[in-house]
């Protein structure tokens, strides 16, 4: 591996980043989605309520704009259109702000132009060389190369760098920011999530909370996909008319090159744990040793497993250990956990929640930073109740309904702090999962008990008063969909906790939870909204990168209709 900094020596005209010119690249492609149901997600046409699906597209849009009005009014004069820079041309821009897509946002040095260039890698305050390769002109903007660095910013430290394939690499963007840096600028992108997606007035939404930092900044990850694409000459008709094609040397394994399809070869990822990272070496190998077997791409998985071994039964030697490469070990108090990477999707593979243990196959979802969980299902557990007796005017809340549940994480960790606890999901093998994992907890089925079911119809087996009930929400990225979130208010809990991976949907669906869904009475009259929002803050499950996972709490107003507004209004509200 590179120094640390090796990727970024941009001061002395030489290259931000090693990495091949643009015009010997082939075409990027579009930066904006091919795929009609990404590129419309909740907000296309049979969608009357959610109008966005918090796209990059969108997030970024909003920051250039934002961008242009506070430039605007500090210089107090308007940039105006000029003629744009041609395709590949270099032009020196000063970077203003990092955008919640985790680019930095610039401005031509040269000219009062209206134009936003979107440089990678780049902090507020960095004047730079950028090579334009695609302009956006109604829209404002124009992505760009980071060529070289003329003038770093105060924010920038590259000594912080510790890999080398940082500025090329589409994994990681932050690696040349101070951690506290990274977390301040992460609350920024909750905070205007919630001001662009949730179409809540500013006083509906409270202060935002600091985010809440890894405890591991770098070999966090216990799991990574890295890939190798086919052979070059594969075309996509080659099954259809039989043709086999071999490799003629080792493809790039490793991840995308930053705006680009292209893979770049990664032999070390230094935020995978160390598990992690002595299995991508060994698949490599393998990949190599076994390419003749190949004839298109694969994906490799690396999935971290732990055994956990009380000390006094652990008796493996130094030697023992010294010898056996493939095992990480770690003194973890009163227990050695002993790790290792699974590479098969369908082997099982182990994880450990302060005490909690959970099994699930290697290919299944299951958060990929452990060492904040600990901390992250603490905080739950702290704020799905009120926070005290006087906070709760109502009955006491005594049931749990944890949605889009997988295999088990909140029900299990959370469900000593009710009488029951139902963990819903679409998938059959997810609550497989989640039962085995209940079991292997001590929990019985009288406390917690998992169940499959649609969305769609996800509240027609609920018993629980809604009045006594909590739902604990935790989506994908697309976040709930319109059919969802009626129920929801139909069914009016008392509580919700709302998880998402993308703050931009989370913000637009708390939007309608707050502000009323057109259409839906949810016990306040029809349109109007039930809930406040109690809480907000995001936790850094992925340092060094621009993602951030918000969690916001809720409270059901008081005031509405509570008894006798189940299921016949629920069914109503689906219909509309």
């Amino acid at each position: 591996m590179a120094p640390p900094g090796a990727a970024n020596q941009g001061v002395n005209g030489k290259r931000y980043a090693e990495t091949p010119l643009r015009s010997e690249e082939e075409s990027r492609g579009s930066y904006k989605f091919k795929n009609k149901r990404m590129r419309k997600g909740h907000g296309g046409e049979q969608n009357q309520i959610l109008k966005t699906n918090g796209s990059n597209e969108e997030v970024l849009l909003e920051d250039v704009i934002a961008l242009l009005k506070s430039v605007n009014l500090e210089r107090e004069k308007k940039r105006v259109p000029e003629p744009l820079p041609e395709r590949l041309e270099e032009v020196e821009v000063t970077i203003h702000t990092i955008s919640s897509t985790g680019d930095g946002l610039g401005l031509r040095n040269d000219t009062n132009s209206d134009q936003v260039y979107v440089i990678p890698f780049t902090a507020p305050g960095d004047v730079v060389t950028a090579k334009i390769f695609k302009h956006f002109e109604q829209e404002k903007y124009s992505m760009a190369d980071n060529v070289k660095l003329l003038t770093p910013s105060p924010y920038r430290d590259d000594s912080l760098v510790k890999c080398q394939y940082f500025a090329s690499c589409s994994g990681c963007q932050f690696q040349m920011l101070p951690y506290n840096y990274q977390l301040a600028h992460k609350k920024t992108i909750v905070e205007k999530a919630y001001k662009n997606f949730s179409n809540l007035p500013p006083e509906l939404i409270p202060v935002i909370g600091d985010t809440i930092g890894s405890p591991l900044q770098y070999g966090y990850r216990t799991k990574l996909t890295p890939h190798f694409d086919g052979p070059p000459d594969a075309r996509r008709s080659d099954g259809r008319n039989n043709i086999i094609r071999k490799f003629e040397k080792l493809p790039p394994i490793g991840f995308m090159k930053k705006g680009t399809r292209a893979t770049i070869d990664i032999e070390d990822c230094p935020i995978g744990t160390d598990a992690v990272r002595i299995g991508n070496k060994r698949e490599r190998k393998r990949v190599k040793d076994e390419l003749h077997k190949y004839h298109k791409g694969a994906t490799l998985l690396l999935r971290e497993s732990t055994e956990r071994i009380s000390k006094a039964d652990y008796e493996v030697s130094k030697e023992d250990l010294e010898n056996d490469e493939n095992v990480v070990i770690e003194d973890r108090g009163d227990f050695v956990h002993k790790k290792t990477c699974v590479t098969n999707p369908n082997a099982q593979t182990t994880e450990y929640v302060d005490d909690f243990n959970f099994v699930n196959p290697a290919g299944a979802f299951f958060q990929n930073n452990n060492s904040i969980l600990p901390v992250f299902t603490q905080y739950i557990r702290e704020h799905i109740l009120p926070l005290s007796t006087l906070d709760s005017t109502g009955p006491k809340i005594k049931h749990l309904i944890d949605a889009y549940s997988g295999s088990g994480l909140f029900t299990i960790t959370l469900s000593s702090l009710f009488t029951t606890s139902l963990g819903i999901d679409i998938s059959a093998s997810s609550i497989t999962s989640a039962n085995n994992n209940a079991t292997i907890n001590g929990i019985p089925p009288t406390s917690a008990k998992f169940i499959a079911a649609d969305a769609a119809a996800l509240f027609n087996s609920i018993e629980s008063p809604p009045a006594e009930t909590v739902v604990m929400i935790d989506p994908p990225r697309k976040g709930c969909d319109e059919s969802f979130l009626k129920q929801l208010v139909g069914y009016g809990p008392a509580r919700i906790v709302y998880v998402s991976c993308n703050v931009h949907t989370q913000a637009r669906d708390i939007g309608v939870l707050v502000g009323g869904m057109k259409g839906v009475d949810g016990g306040f009259g029809v349109g109007k909204g039930g809930y406040e929002i109690e809480s907000l803050c995001g936790f850094d499950f992925f340092p060094q990168t621009g993602h951030v996972e918000g969690v916001a709490v809720l409270k059901r107003i008081a005031g509405g209709v509570e008894e006798g507004y189940k299921h016949g209004v629920v069914e109503d509200a689906v219909k509309e």
